[in-house]
C-alpha cells in the first residue's frame, strides 16, 4: 500500500511538472509573431474585462421619446450677454458698445483695444457738442457673429479678428456698415517645427497653403486646426484651403474631393486654440494654426517653429450694426480715428500686432452666403469615411438633482440635433452603479427617439462613479470596433462633481492611452480636475461650464466633433 501511494505521488508531481511545463510553454509563445501593438491591445482588453466585471451595470430598456424636427436655433442656446466680461466701461451716456476679439479686448499682451478704449474715453472726445465714450465687451468672433446673426444681441459696433465674420453678419440681413478695414495689423499663419518645415523646403521649393495640404494628403505632415464655426483662424484656413483646390469655385465637386483626401489625413481639430497648443507640446502635431501676435509674444514657439502666413488679413475691422442714429454713427468714425493715431498703433506694436506688414492677403473677398455654405460643407465632409462611435456617459448622482440635472438634459436634447445621421450614438448614466440606457447603433430616426427618451427618462440619486461608467462606456466602443474596425471611438462625459465611488483615474488612464480615445469633459458648475486629467490624456477638450451657458458650449462641441 505504501508502495502504491508513493507511486501515486510520483505520478502527480510528474503530472504537475508536465503541466507546469506546457503551461508555460503557451505563456512564452502565446505572443510569437504578433506585434507589440496587438499585444498591448490584447492585454489591455482583459484589463478591461476585468475592471467591467467588478462594475454593477444595469441594461435599461430603451425608451422612445418624441423628437424635435426643428432645425438648430442658435439664439436659443445662448446664454445673457453679461456672460462676457465688459473689459471696458463707457464713462459718458453717449457711448457705443463694441464687442471685440479676444486678442485685443483681454489681458497684458491681448489688451491693446482696451487700453486704447480707456485712453479715448480719458480723451474728451466730442460728437455733437457732447462728451462721448465706448463700452468693450470682449467676445471671441465666432460667438459675437453668432449672438449679431441670430438677433440674440446686436451692439453698435463689432471688430472681429478678420472681415470673414462681417460678410456672413451681412449675408443674414443685418445692416452692416464697415467703418475701418483696419485698426490693428495681423496676419494668421501655420506655425511648422524647423527641421519639419526644412524638410517640405527641400521637397516642395517653398511652404504656402497649397504645399501644406498636398504634404497632408501625402500624409507627409501631421497638422491641426481649430474650429471654423468658432475660430477666426479656423474659418481662415478652411476657405484658404478650399480655394487652394480650385481658385474659381471654393464649393465645386473638385474642391470638394480635394478637400476630403486632405481631410482624410487631418488627425486633430481643436475646439480653441489653447487646446491645440497644448496638443502640439505634447509633439502630436508638426504644424498648427496661430495668429502671428500671439505667436511672436511666444517664445518656445519662435524659437522652433516657422510661421507661414495664409489667407485673408486679422487686421480687426471695425463695423458699425444696425439701423443706428447718426451721432452712435460719428462716435464709431470717431473712435476708428482715435485708434488710428500714431501713439496707439505704436502700443500695438510693442504688444505682437502690425508685424508681417508686407503680407498682402492671398484670398480674395469671399461673399458670406459662400462662407456659411463652407462651414455647412466642412460639418459633412470633415470625418470622410472614418464615421464616428460616441458613448455619451451623464452623471445622475444625487448632487445633480434639480437644475443640474435639467440643464444637462436640455443640453442634450439640443445638442443631438448636430449629431450627424453617419455616426453611431450610444447612452450611459451613473450614479453608485452604471447603466446601459440606450446601445451603441446608427443615429437614425430610431435611434434618435431611443436617445431622446434615455435622456428624458433620468433621474438623480446615490454617488459619483464616473470611471466606472467611462470604462462601460470604453466596453462598449471596443465592441463596437471589433463589429466595425473603421469607425472612430469618442467619448463624452457630463458631471458635476469628483468621483467619490468606483474605479479611479489610476485604474482607466493606461486603457484610455492605449486604446487612444478621446474623452471629451463637461462640467456643471464644478472644479472637476480629474476629468480635465483624463481629457487631456488624448488632446479632447475639457468644458467647465455652468448652467446659464452649458447648452450653447455643449451644441459647439457636439458641432466640431461629431
Amino acid at each position: 500500500m505504501a508502495s502504491k501511494g508513493k507511486a501515486f505521488f510520483v505520478l502527480i508531481v510528474i503530472a504537475a511538472v508536465v503541466f507546469g511545463l506546457v503551461y508555460a510553454g503557451i505563456t512564452l509563445t502565446s505572443n510569437l509573431g504578433k506585434s507589440d501593438s496587438q499585444v498591448t491591445l490584447e492585454d489591455s482588453g482583459k484589463r478591461l474585462d476585468k475592471l467591467y466585471k467588478k462594475i454593477n451595470v444595469n441594461v435599461v430598456d430603451p425608451v422612445k421619446g418624441q423628437i424635435d424636427l426643428d432645425p438648430v436655433a442658435v439664439g436659443d442656446s445662448l446664454p445673457d450677454i453679461s456672460k462676457f466680461t465688459v473689459s471696458v466701461e463707457n464713462t459718458t451716456d453717449s457711448f457705443i458698445e463694441i464687442f471685440s476679439s479676444t486678442e485685443k479686448s483681454g489681458t497684458g499682451i491681448d489688451g491693446w483695444l482696451n487700453e486704447v478704449a480707456q485712453a479715448f474715453n480719458q480723451s474728451n472726445t466730442q460728437v455733437n457738442g457732447k462728451s462721448v465714450s465706448v463700452k468693450i465687451r470682449n467676445i471671441a468672433s465666432g460667438t459675437a457673429s453668432d449672438y449679431i446673426r441670430s438677433g440674440k444681441y446686436i451692439p453698435d459696433a463689432f471688430t472681429p479678428s478678420n472681415e470673414l465674420w462681417g460678410e456672413m453678419v451681412k449675408a443674414e440681413g443685418i445692416p452692416t456698415e464697415l467703418v475701418s478695414k483696419r485698426l490693428v495689423g495681423n496676419v494668421t499663419g501655420i506655425v511648422t517645427r524647423k527641421a519639419k518645415y526644412d524638410e517640405l523646403v527641400e521637397k516642395y521649393g517653398s511652404i504656402n497653403v497649397k504645399t501644406i495640404t498636398d504634404a497632408i494628403a501625402d500624409n507627409e505632415l501631421s497638422m491641426g486646426y481649430t474650429d471654423p464655426f468658432a475660430s477666426s483662424t479656423g474659418l481662415n484656413f478652411l476657405v484658404t484651403s478650399l480655394r487652394t483646390f480650385d481658385h474659381t469655385n471654393l464649393l465645386g465637386e473638385t474642391a470638394v474631393q480635394g478637400f476630403e483626401r486632405f481631410q482624410a489625413n487631418v488627425p486633430f481639430i481643436a475646439s480653441t486654440t489653447i487646446q491645440m497648443r497644448d496638443a502640439a507640446k505634447t509633439g502630436m502635431l508638426d504644424s498648427f494654426v496661430l495668429e502671428y501676435q500671439t505667436y511672436v509674444n511666444a517664445a518656445d514657439l519662435k524659437s522652433g517653429y516657422v510661421f507661414t502666413p495664409f489667407g485673408v488679413r486679422h487686421d480687426s475691422p471695425l463695423y458699425a450694426l444696425g439701423d443706428l442714429p447718426q451721432e452712435k454713427r460719428d462716435i464709431v468714425k470717431a473712435f476708428a480715428d482715435f485708434v488710428a493715431l500714431d501713439k496707439n498703433q505704436k502700443l500695438g506694436t510693442e504688444k505682437g500686432f502690425n508685424g508681417l506688414e508686407e503680407y498682402l492677403a492671398e484670398l480674395e473677398a469671399v461673399d458670406g452666403g459662400t462662407l456659411i455654405s463652407a462651414q455647412k460643407l466642412w460639418k459633412e465632409k470633415k470625418d470622410g469615411s472614418k464615421p464616428i462611435a460616441a458613448v455619451f456617459v451623464a452623471d445622475v448622482s444625487g448632487s445633480m438633482d434639480g437644475e443640474p440635472l435639467n440643464r444637462l438634459k436640455e443640453s442634450l436634447l439640443q445638442g443631438q440635433k448636430y449629431l450627424g445621421r453617419d455616426n453611431s450614438i450610444g447612452f450611459v448614466s451613473y450614479s453608485s452603479d452604471v447603466s446601459i440606457n440606450l446601445p451603441i447603433a446608427k443615429y437614425d430616426t430610431n435611434q434618435q427617439s431611443m436617445f431622446v427618451g434615455a435622456i428624458n427618462s433620468l433621474q438623480a440619486s446615490g454617488g459619483t462613479a464616473t470611471f466606472d461608467g467611462i470604462v462601460v462606456a470604453m466596453k462598449l466602443l471596443q465592441d463596437e470596433v471589433a463589429l466595425n474596425p473603421d469607425v472612430k471611438p469618442v467619448i463624452f462625459v457630463l458631471s458635476d462633481g469628483e468621483t467619490n465611488e468606483g474605479h479611479s483615474l489610476k485604474d482607466v488612464r493606461g486603457l484610455i492611452e492605449t486604446y487612444k480615445i478621446p474623452v471629451y469633459t463637461i462640467g456643471y458648475n464644478a472644479n472637476i480636475e480629474a476629468l480635465k486629467s483624463i481629457s487631456s490624456i488624448n488632446e479632447a477638450a475639457s468644458i467647465n461650464a455652468d448652467t446659464d451657458d452649458v447648452v450653447y458650449k455643449i451644441g459647439n462641441l457636439l458641432n466640431v466633433q461629431m
